[in-house]
């Protein structure tokens, strides 16, 4: 696989190979392997002949629903040698407005008549593109031109621009070479023993880093990627029956539904006999909602995965191999195949170990940067501190850890997630941890009251609590200067359009 110069071309192996076998469904329609080539690659010639000239590629934004079509747009981009930026339907009209501006005016969008609509209240450059789906999807294939294009495509080039949040509001165009997607999608198949013959369940947006899992291992192995309906994450106990009855063998969702699932009471009552792989990533995965999930489909692999948006998708990985306690810190394990991780203390140097640090992450997978964000870049993609003999580029993620007695990694949250309350240093993530230990309790959420220098622990529950009740409970687990100052309680927390819990809305909502 080390000759792929663009992993659109992995398509066009499983095109040649598998040709009419199904590559994708949604809930609308679905398209075998040689029918996602064939309208990549007429988008691709649409894109390819208006794309201006020069050395640097154009952006391709493709605001879409979710749905199948996405997918042919993103082959679409990368047949015409340039990297997609996924968006959809809902996200906020400010923020695809803030995707445009970093775009600058140069590139591509690839909408229909719904999008139309919205983009038309909207400021789009008048240098760029504006192609309607249903009409560059027709477009006649000029075989000749993607040849050309393709071949100009080096491993190191961006495939796709995915926008995170910036802490200063604006979001971040994290932009990913096809190197470090072609790598993971092979890291992916031999991990997970992914086939020919597996089906994926896919669930996160195209627009969360999630999803690459998904679609490149498929396109990778010939398997099936079944797009599952948005609306059923909002009815968690129907989704085993749907992962049952499309014979789902692989399902990489975030935790949050995964708890949402295991909460619901019908993983007990169901059985998923094809499902071999129940794989999370995103947030830290409660134990106890885990437990419930491994004893009620054991014969499956759990994998706990660890990586931020900056990576090709995930950078460490750690096969549940055993039962862990409720308080027990789940590992993130070690890092993916040509990937290494080195955790820096504050000194800049190796943390020894059980000492915390911050997780570094060196490899292909790392991304190019930000888009159209110099200053930013050189912040966070810098010279490895502890390499003096010849550049080597290191990703900070922000994240702290320690390496335990086993050699695995021991996740404990985000450096700007570590609190002090008079004068005893906090991670707010060891609250959370010790609630979900708590019985009644189906979500925990810590967050930092700056204005009164306290800790509000928000709790997801029908069941009543009260603070010094709770706080007797949290005392089985954590130091009393740990113990949160403040409780709310909620039926549901809100979410995140990627299904995480939104702490941002949390915090703002204690005025």
């Amino acid at each position: 696989m080390t000759h792929l110069n663009s992993a659109v071309k992995l398509l066009d192996r499983a095109a040649e190979k598998f040709n009419d076998k199904i590559a994708i469904s949604d809930e609308w329609s679905e398209i075998s392997f040689s029918e996602l080539q064939r309208k990549g690659k007429a988008v691709g010639t649409a894109l390819a002949k208006t794309t201006p000239q020069g050395y640097m590629p154009a952006p391709v934004m493709v605001y879409l629903k979710k749905s199948i079509s996405c997918l042919v747009c993103f082959m679409g981009a990368m047949y015409s040698a340039n990297p997609y930026v996924p968006t959809a339907y809902d996200m906020p009209a400010n923020r695809i407005q803030k995707i445009v501006d970093s775009l600058q005016g140069r590139g591509h969008i690839i909408t229909d008549a719904q999008g139309m609509e919205t983009l038309k209240t909207m400021n789009i450059p008048e240098s760029m593109s504006i192609h309607i789906y249903e009409e560059i999807v027709e477009t006649e294939t000029d075989g000749e031109l993607i040849e050309k294009t393709l071949n100009s495509v080096i491993d190191t080039d961006p495939i796709y621009i995915m926008f995170t949040s910036g802490s200063t509001g604006a979001p971040k165009g994290v932009t990913v070479p096809h190197r470090g997607v072609i790598d993971y999608a092979i890291w992916v198949a031999k991990t997970f023993n992914i086939n020919e013959n597996s089906i994926l369940g896919n669930q996160a947006p195209f627009y969360f880093d999630n999803s690459i899992f998904d679609i490149y291992s498929c396109l990778l192995t010939g398997a099936k990627m079944v797009i599952i309906p948005e609306t059923l994450f909002m009815f968690p106990v129907k989704l085993p029956e749907f992962v049952r009855d499309n014979d789902i063998t692989t399902i990489f969702w975030v935790p949050t539904v995964m708890i949402n699932v295991a909460n619901s009471g019908v993983l007990s009552e169901i059985e998923l006999p094809k499902l071999k792989n129940v794989v999370f990533c995103g947030e830290v995965m409660p134990n106890t909602q885990l437990n419930i999930w491994r004893k009620a489909q054991p014969q499956c692999t759990y994998a706990n995965l660890y990586g931020p948006t900056e990576i090709s998708d995930v950078c460490t990985y750690y096969i549940v191999d055993r039962p862990f306690k409720d308080s027990d810190s789940l590992p993130i394990g070690k890092a993916c195949e040509n990937m290494r991780i080195i955790i820096l203390n504050e000194k800049n140097e190796i943390a020894k170990t059980n000492e915390q640090g911050e997780i570094c992450v060196i490899g292909t997978g790392v991304s190019l940067g930000y888009w159209n964000n110099p200053e930013i870049t050189q912040k966070a993609f810098i010279q490895n501190p502890v390499n003096p003999y010849y550049e080597e580029r290191i990703y900070r993620t922000g994240d702290l850890a320690y390496v335990n007695d086993e050699g695995l990694i021991i996740y404990l949250g985000r450096m700007d997630n570590q609190v002090k309350v008079k004068g005893n240093r906090i991670e707010l993530g060891e609250i959370e941890n010790a609630a979900m230990c708590v019985g009644g309790v189906k979500g925990a959420c810590a967050v930092f009251d700056e204005k009164n220098q306290k800790i509000v622990l928000f709790i997801e529950s029908c069941e009543a609590f009260r603070l010094r009740k709770l706080n007797l409970e949290l005392k089985k687990y954590i130091p009393n200067y740990m113990l949160p100052g403040d409780l709310v309680v909620m039926e549901k927390f809100p979410h995140t359009a990627n299904d995480k819990i939104d702490r941002v809305t949390l915090k703002k909502s204690l005025g």
